[in-house]
């Protein structure tokens, strides 16, 4: 990989769908007559997503979008970061790009006009805290290549990829751009695998992208490790990719995380936490509290304690934002 030559204008760049969240708490009952993936998530189209809404109860917006919520815990902690994901030119579009302006972080990707409208995700809360997603990818779906700003990307420390983006067309072929204009500049690619059936409808572009050097940072859980590496050994499907990629991070739910990084391993235990409210956004913050360690150069261990903190905040409460002040309770967390 090349060598940087210029200093980072930002902490990361991430490329993910620009969403907003609907989130409502419902039933056990419910998800069985709505015959939803509980715990998971689907894709819906236009006239699914509108099915779904008039089956909610009293609901919340709040901008979301996987690579979006990393991004807002970073620039939470006190990182610069920016984002590039595709919206319409409507309201739900308006709301997404004021509230991620709003927490510090550059967004300057234009308004699609016309149709589809912008994306959104229709989640069921049930009381066990699990939460069953539904989402309609509308404009995001179309982030077309020449929307990039390849000297943007080559400015950030950290180039970050939400798996969940490689499905359409379009804004696969950006996220291989920026790949390469990253990689050009010296930066490092971080990918998160995202969902299970994300990895198997793609996961032989994933395997040759580890293959070829590509991803400098992979995120999974272990469901994702085991569908990506063919094994449900967790062991052997960390072994599957020794050396392949430079740093692995794995969360494993309630059993804490591991990360591996350029031969050195770390696990930590996961948070303490008095009741499990949503987990809504969980490997998003996760990710955050790691990179935000990671370009810091902290130790792994540290990395791994600031992901597992981040996560605990977010499944406290509804939504994948923090309410508190992550800075301050990483600050006490780690006695810094």
């Amino acid at each position: 990989m090349t060598q940087p030559t210029t200093e980072p204008r930002y902490d990361v760049i991430a490329i993910g769908n620009a969403i907003v969240d609907v989130m409502a708490p419902c039933s056990e009952d419910l998800i069985e007559e709505l015959n939803l993936n509980k715990g998971g998530m689907t894709l819906v189209d236009a006239e699914g997503a509108e099915r779904l809404y008039q089956a909610m109860g009293p609901a919340r917006e709040i901008s979301g979008g996987s690579a979006a919520n990393t991004l807002a815990g970073l620039s939470a902690l006190g990182a610069q970061c920016a984002f590039i994901g595709q919206v319409a030119d409507d309201q739900l579009g308006a709301v997404f790009a004021h509230d991620i302006r709003a927490v510090g972080i550059d967004f300057d990707t234009p308004a699609r006009t016309g149709e589809p409208s912008t994306a959104r995700c229709l989640i069921f809360v049930t009381p066990d805290a699990q939460r069953t997603m539904n989402t309609f990818l509308g404009a995001s779906q179309f982030l077309p290549p020449e929307s990039l700003d390849d000297e943007a990307v080559a400015a950030a420390s950290v180039l970050y990829l939400e798996g969940y983006l490689w499905d359409p067309e379009e804004p696969r072929a950006a996220m291989r751009r920026a790949i390469e204009a990253a990689r050009a500049a010296g930066r490092k690619v971080a990918f998160t695998l995202s969902e299970v059936f994300v990895i198997e409808r793609h996961g032989d572009d994933f395997r040759a992208l580890i293959e070829d050097g590509m991803i400098d940072i992979l995120f999974a859980n272990h469901h994702e490790l085991e569908a990506l590496t063919g094994t449900d050994d967790f062991e052997a499907g960390i072994a599957a990719l020794d050396g392949k990629v430079p740093t692995l991070v794995v969360t494993r739910s309630a059993d804490g995380a591991v990360a591996i990084s350029d031969g050195v391993r770390a696990e930590v235990a996961a948070e303490p936490i008095d009741a499990v409210v949503d987990t809504t956004g969980a490997g998003d913050l996760f990710a955050a509290g790691f990179l935000y360690g990671h370009v810091n150069g902290e130790p792994l261990e540290t990395c791994l304690r600031r992901g597992a903190i981040a996560a605990a905040e977010i499944i406290s409460h509804y939504g994948a934002r923090a309410e508190t002040d992550l800075a301050r309770l990483m600050a006490e967390k780690l006695g810094q």
